[in-house]
């Protein structure tokens, strides 16, 4: 009937028609213009074909569709408002004509039937789900919501209440879900998927099932009292009425389009669910989140760059114990790694193994791991105080104390028992590596990695190129942090690499905020309103003041020209006072432990008493916006600077580390995404502004230039 490069149409039994997305040249189908252009052909001939009693749709991949084609988004989503609603309305003009067709439909769902690829099958009369596949609409993850008719369908097949919680977590649901809320009509198991459909639709054909009952349910307005409905939606409303549904708002709109459309027809609630998503499709916040997704998937190509080029991790150890290093045993024994775990104190390697075991706990009572398969995570870390077994190793991460001298002295005996072609990592956050590799004989084989505090829940790991280090060092130990389930970026060395450079102005504009008399409490509610998980008061607080200042301190000692030395330093003062934060019970904040453990924060109001000695007279006037201008843009400029100087090699690698690493806001998408959004010209405008508050606020060269070229960092 038709053949194309997305899908097959054919006949089955004679009066049957097959419609199988099959994308040739792919391992998945995705739904996008090329797809809906012949779905669009599929439907003429099965409009023109009365001779066809049934269609029956498949994939003909392990998958039935992943969703849209998320790299279409940027060229559809910069079209106007009303070219944007045109495609839309299209689109579900599409899906419609599936839905109204006079032959009952029957869509097989196997694998993970996501986004698009889920609304389409909505549209069919029945779904038949295999008992392993998922479905959901996952597209709050990038800032929007179902814009085929996701809303519409689902609150008609599985009522108000589920259709806003699919909506709004974006999770997805097994088979035995989907089926209890009717979202499916039937289950079957894998090697039947297509058999069960068939008989289903026979059913249909039969007469057994009401083929017109079923068509109709999907038309009119959604069941059930209207009252009742507008209260769960209400409710539903609230829970997103939060500081992040205002930068995060998709999930909140979708759920006013369902209130909307609830009370009307399938083709007027569709006009809602589609005036809605195009003005959700415009925010920041959609295209942050979309670019976001793109830098992981060029980071996914990266990474298999460098796997090739790399040698295999069969067996790893970590120098140096305590938690740090336990988190980063565990982390790669649990992904298969067997790790020897060294220290010269008996107490460090306790307290270690203590970490790993504590871990390993947290996977067992969460059900992520059996007990026999902790067992042998555990048994794969092997505890010792000697260099017994290193000389087999493929990587050692060195992880001992952040002292230049105690780490010559330790990676010069490690260097003396491990292999040749060994790979040695230093976990450091601060010391440069040309610095570290000073004792090397074996310089080529040296690189960081730089692991995030705490290892086993942060991504970021940044792998520190030295002038030395080879490539094969540097892809080694990318596909070693790729393998313990780590986002490594590379990263040239330079004081504080790339995501603590990034930070330290951050924390300066914070340093001299309060220097000019703002409230630090003030500064943190701002922060924290404009997305931050913590604001800087609190997160200096959480990191240890002690630890920030000093990083800070060194980190700004290397850029003199842009981070001069600030006399009036918050930071300095808590750290003469020994108020180091969470660590010891009081820094900016006072805590204290609550009912579970867990540090509860109050205000330590004796900290303005102690702040006041190196703020000016009369405090300085300001703006919540100011706030977050000085805050802000101080972090872009130098975000742009490290980018100018080729510490990171391009703009994804760079918000990527920055997001993963710090909790950089998700509806900014990166401090060059943000500077995107705000413009060249914006952006010197704020600089010229903030002059006068000194260098870091001046404009680097390079943006006057893309300002002439009208060049953008995507």
């Amino acid at each position: 009937m038709f053949s194309g490069q997305c899908i097959q149409l054919t006949r089955l039994d004679g009066d049957i028609a097959h419609l199988v997305f099959d994308r040739q040249g792919d391992a998945i189908n995705k739904l996008d213009k090329p797809t809906l252009l012949e779905l669009e052909r599929s439907m003429d001939f099965l409009e023109a074909a009365p001779d066809i009693k049934g269609v029956l749709v498949s994939s003909a991949k392990d998958k039935f569709i992943v969703g849209a084609d998320i790299k279409e988004f940027g060229e559809l989503f910069s079209r106007d408002e009303a070219a944007l609603a045109t495609h839309m309305q299209w689109a579900n003009r599409l899906f419609c004509r599936f839905e109204d067709l006079p032959q009952p439909s029957v869509v097989a769902i196997n694998g993970l039937a996501l986004g698009g690829g889920l609304e389409f099958a909505l549209s069919g009369l029945l779904r038949v789900m295999a008992e392993d596949a998922q479905i959901g609409v996952p597209e709050v993850s990038l800032g929007l919501f179902p814009g085929y008719g996701g809303t519409v369908r689902l609150s008609r097949l599985a009522g108000v209440q589920a259709a806003a919680e699919w909506v709004a977590s974006g999770k997805p649901r097994r088979a035995n879900e989907a089926l209890a809320l009717g979202v499916v009509d039937a289950l079957s198991p894998p090697d039947t998927l297509l058999a069960s459909s068939l008989d289903l639709l026979q059913r249909v054909l039969s007469g057994e099932i009401n083929q017109r009952s079923l068509q109709q349910r999907k038309l009119g307005p959604v069941c059930g009292e209207s009252g009742a409905n507008a209260r769960i939606l209400a409710e539903a409303l609230a829970k997103q009425a939060k500081a992040l549904a205002a930068h995060q708002p998709a999930a909140a709109q979708a759920i006013e389009a369902m209130s909307r459309g609830a009370a009307l027809g399938r083709d007027q609630a569709l006009d809602e669910e589609g005036q809605a998503f195009v003005r959700i499709a415009k925010t920041q916040a959609a295209s942050s989140m979309i670019q976001a997704f793109l830098n992981q998937q060029a980071l996914k190509k990266l990474f298999s760059r460098h796997r090739a080029n790399a040698r295999p991790v069969r067996t790893a150890a970590v120098l140096g114990a305590g938690i740090m290093g336990g988190g980063i045993a565990f982390t790669s024994a649990l992904k298969g790694v067997p790790v020897r775990l060294k220290d010269i104190s008996q107490k460090q390697l306790d307290l270690g193994m203590a970490e790993a075991t504590k871990q390993v706990g947290r996977q067992v009572k969460s059900g992520r791991l059996s007990e026999e398969r902790a067992a042998r995570v555990l048994g794969s870390i092997q505890p010792q105080l000697d260099y017994t077994g290193f000389e087999d190793r493929d990587l050692v991460v060195e992880a001992v104390i952040e002292n230049l001298s105690i780490k010559h002295a330790v990676l010069a005996d490690l260097e003396k028992v491990v292999g040749p072609e060994t790979i040695i990592a230093s976990n450091t956050s601060s010391l440069r590596i040309d610095e570290i590799a000073v004792p090397l004989q074996r310089p080529e084989n040296f690189v960081g990695m730089h692991f995030f505090n705490p290892v086993p829940v942060m991504a970021l790991v940044e792998i520190i190129k030295g002038s030395q280090t080879s490539d094969v060092a540097v892809s080694t130990a990318v596909d070693y942090a790729v393998t313990m389930g780590k986002t490594p970026i590379v990263v040239q060395d330079c004081p504080g690499f790339l995501v603590n450079r990034i930070l330290t102005p951050y924390v300066r504009a914070f340093i001299d905020l309060v220097a000019d008399g703002v409230d630090f409490v003030r500064i943190d509610r701002v922060m924290e309103a404009f997305g931050w998980p913590m604001g800087p008061a609190y997160l200096m607080d959480v990191v240890g003041i002690d630890t920030g200042c000093h990083v800070f301190d060194v980190i700004s000692a290397g850029y003199p020209e842009v981070m001069p030395i600030q006399q009036r330093n918050s930071l300095a003062v808590m750290v003469a006072h020994k108020r180091y934060g969470q660590k010891n019970g009081v820094g900016f904040y006072r805590y204290e432990k609550d009912p579970e453990g867990k540090p509860r924060k109050t205000v330590a109001e004796d900290s303005y008493a102690l702040l006041k000695a190196i703020q000016s007279g009369t405090p300085l006037t300001v703006t919540d916006e100011e706030i977050i201008e000085r805050m802000m843009l101080s972090s872009i400029l130098e975000a742009i600077r490290a980018l100018d100087a080729g510490v990171v090699a391009t703009s994804a690698e760079l918000d990527v580390a920055m997001q993963l690493g710090i909790g950089y806001p998700q509806y900014l998408g990166g401090p060059l995404k943000y500077a995107d959004w705000l413009g060249r010209v914006k952006l010197i405008e704020l600089a010229e502004k903030y002059a006068h508050l000194g260098p870091q606020y001046h404009v680097p060269a390079s943006i006057k230039t893309k300002v002439a070229t009208g060049e953008r960092f995507y």
